[in-house]
């Protein structure tokens, strides 16, 4: 079983301690683990210690690596200096990859078509529910269209607020108003997202944002709770119970979320069993409109004025480090964290087999060349 971690997103270092925990819980008496780094400049590594190569910066004195996108062989190789493929991976062929890469060129649909054209099972969503997962505009469509309420939000493209900023700064005021939220798309672990509660404010949060990503969002910044809800399954998934999260800082940022340890996670959150119910249906719910598989933990805003449910945001390989709230639900549910693991590589089988009875050849008796 390879573990891919690192990757070229701004979540790089998230990743790395998602993995650690990750090999930490594989029960090796059923797998072997082959760890594949990829370092922020997209070099792969297999040899050596990857882990500690990327920990320490040293990736690029490394060999580089490669993954055959070949749907017999599912090898990993050694790379030479021009790119050749010089020697196979000693551990033979990767019978499943378990992707632990946040934000774009892992959890965005990318590495999912690489592997999908390998042929080899991994673990969570398929191609296009990573990439609508990953995409706060795209999914906050999809998630409308299923009748699932969202808070509401304004997109802006980099490209337009490059020529047109004093616009959008007076199309935010008047369309969304103060405090909001402005975040980079395609971004995950709360990278680039700033509050605004004046046009100054809004001005520094654009431009941040417009450094990470195309396509920005800005959303109306309601007082509320923040509920979070582990989904678990292929085509009959189940919910965990609902966690609250109580951040240190004004809103749940990277710094909360990662550094200084210091936000409080309810699990299970203390709100009323009704409220509970409900949101672990919507959970489900938008975890089917866009076809998860294996994974997902769906986060949800709940107004402490009104009472209202909104959906933030799912994601697809939410993050596996210590403190993080997806294993802890699961835990909190009856799942421990080995016992987690295990089954996401079970489910990844089982979503690879499913999808292999479907025909890929024109000739109606599935016989291909």
């Amino acid at each position: 079983m390879g573990v891919v971690f690192g990757g070229k997103s701004s979540e790089h270092s998230v990743s790395l301690m998602s993995a650690q925990s990750v090999m930490a819980a594989v029960d090796r008496d059923k797998y072997e683990v082959i760890p594949i780094g990829i370092s922020q400049g997209g070099r792969w590594l297999v040899t050596g210690d990857p882990m500690k190569a990327l920990t320490l910066g040293k990736a690029e004195g490394e060999p580089p690596a490669g993954l055959l996108a070949e749907a017999t062989s599912h090898s990993l190789v050694i790379l030479d200096s021009s790119g050749q493929a010089v020697t196979a991976l000693p551990a033979g062929p990767v019978d499943v990859i378990f992707p632990v890469l946040h934000g774009p060129y892992g959890e965005d649909g990318t590495l999912q078509g690489l592997l999908e054209m390998a042929g080899i099972p991994y673990v969570g969503a398929g191609v296009a529910a990573s990439a609508v997962g990953m995409d706060k505009l795209l999914f906050k469509d999809v998630a409308r269209a299923h009748g699932i309420p969202v808070v509401p939000f304004l997109p802006v493209k980099r490209v337009d607020w490059v020529r047109h900023a004093q616009a959008i700064m007076e199309r935010v005021e008047e369309e969304i108003g103060y405090p909001c939220f402005v975040k980079p798309a395609n971004l995950g672990s709360s990278v680039g997202i700033s509050k605004a509660h004046h046009r100054s404010e809004l001005l520094t949060a654009l431009s941040d944002a417009s450094r990470y990503d195309r396509k920005m969002v800005v959303e109306v910044a309601i007082d509320a709770r923040e509920i979070e809800v582990g989904v678990l399954g292929n085509d009959e998934p189940i919910a965990s119970v609902p966690g609250e999260i109580v951040p240190c800082n004004e809103f749940y940022d990277f710094a909360a979320k990662y550094l200084d340890g210091t936000s409080g996670l309810l699990i299970p959150a203390p709100i009323p069993e009704a409220v509970s119910d409900a949101i672990r249906q919507m959970a489900i719910k938008a975890y089917l409109a866009v076809d998860c598989a294996g994974m997902a933990r769906a986060d949800f805003l709940l107004d402490k004025g009104t009472g209202m449910v909104y959906l933030n945001e799912i994601n697809t390989i939410p993050g596996f480090t210590p403190i993080s709230m997806y294993p802890k639900l699961w835990e909190a549910t009856g799942i421990p964290y080995g016992e987690l693991v295990d089954r996401l590589i079970e489910l990844a089988l089982e979503r690879h087999a499913d999808k292999a009875r479907s025909v890929t050849s024109s000739d109606s008796t599935g016989k291909g060349d």
